[in-house]
């Protein structure tokens, strides 16, 4: 579908014999449609270097492919709906006319139990966060251990890629700034040598695992029980990962927003369950975790603001930019 038809669809369509009409979000891969009691995810006809949804055969197989992995962390998703089109009326759901697309159905949370919207507020509360943390535990006690060699040149490109937005950093935070990226790409290279050997142990040791893989805090909303969405289901890669690499993100994340507090005590909470420091390297392991999120994070936003064509909405995404990069360089100088 293209983004008239995703108009079309919202302002003439359907689901259960009731009017679609809502409200309407969009990232870079998909459009969600916000409508009464449902929210309703619909896969970009495009095509990544990561990804793929260029046929309508592959965005359901990934609808599903969503809707299966997600489960195992919440029961908000209920179904894969085909998006119908016959004589200028538009459905979702099971009917007669032509299959113009699929969604992935879910329950529709409240927007402001998001858990970034609560941290933006400071309206966190810590408990919640112990129950977030035994909730991931539990749910990676039990994940699919993945058997996999650690492999240190796909660690390396992992984290150098950073260097792909380096004229993007010139550009908006000068010469000093951008000086940090390659120092900081010369850190990781030294860093994944240095530790290969524990990299290789864990991998060997099981803590490879089939995760979430896309576990920060504006896919998370903190309701009595928190609900976890949005898990990664376009890459394999991107899910099976290393616990480590996986509780990395929502803890940087929580100290992006300034709270090391509650990063700290999600990181304790989820090390009564599930033992992720069995050796002293791995405390680093974690650290180098942290400073790797956070490098992607930034490396998005910056992305996000070459394409962004309001400019106080690019402000806001290069001020999230250079907020992450000070973070992850904070990391890198706890490792030296």
């Amino acid at each position: 579908m293209k983004r008239q038809d995703v108009s079309q669809l919202m302002a003439k369509g359907s689901y259960e014999g009731k009017p679609l009409k809502g409200i309407l979000e969009e990232t870079n891969i998909s459009w969600v449609i916000l409508s009464g009691r449902y929210a309703f995810k619909i896969k970009k006809d495009i095509k990544l270097s990561f990804l793929d949804y260029s046929t309508l055969a592959l965005r359901k197989k990934y609808c599903k492919k969503e809707f299966d992995l997600n489960q195992r962390f919440s029961s908000i998703y209920l179904s894969v709906q085909p998006i119908i089109y016959l004589n200028g009326k538009w459905t979702i759901g099971e009917g007669v006319g032509e299959i113009m697309d699929y969604a992935v159905c879910m329950r529709r949370m409240q927007a402001d139990k998001r858990m970034d919207v609560l941290l933006t507020h400071d309206k966190v509360d810590p408990s919640r966060i112990s129950l977030l943390a035994k909730q991931v535990a539990m749910v990676h006690q039990t994940a699919e251990i993945i058997d996999q060699e650690f492999n240190p040149d796909k660690a390396k490109d992992l984290f150098n890629d950073l260097n792909s937005v380096q004229e993007v950093v010139l550009k908006e935070f000068g010469t000093p700034f951008s000086d940090i990226i390659p120092k900081m790409i010369s850190f990781s290279d030294d860093f994944l040598e240095r530790h290969a050997k524990r990299f290789s142990e864990r991998s060997k040791g099981g803590f490879i695992r089939d995760l979430h893989g896309d576990l920060h805090s504006g896919n998370v909303f903190l309701y009595k029980k928190p609900v976890l969405f949005d898990c990664i289901e376009f890459s394999d890669a991107f899910r099976q990962i290393d616990i480590l690499y996986e509780i990395a993100f929502i803890c940087m994340d929580l100290e992006f927003f300034g709270r090391k507090d509650l990063s700290d005590l999600f990181l304790d909470v989820y090390d009564t369950i599930l033992t992720c420091f069995p050796k002293e390297a791995d405390k680093e392991i974690f650290l180098y975790f942290k400073c790797l999120r956070a490098n992607v994070r930034a490396k998005v936003f910056l992305l996000n603001s070459k394409s962004e064509p309001d400019q106080k909405k690019k402000t806001l995404e290069l001020s999230k930019a250079r907020k992450y990069l000070e973070l992850a360089l904070s990391y890198q100088e706890q490792l030296k």
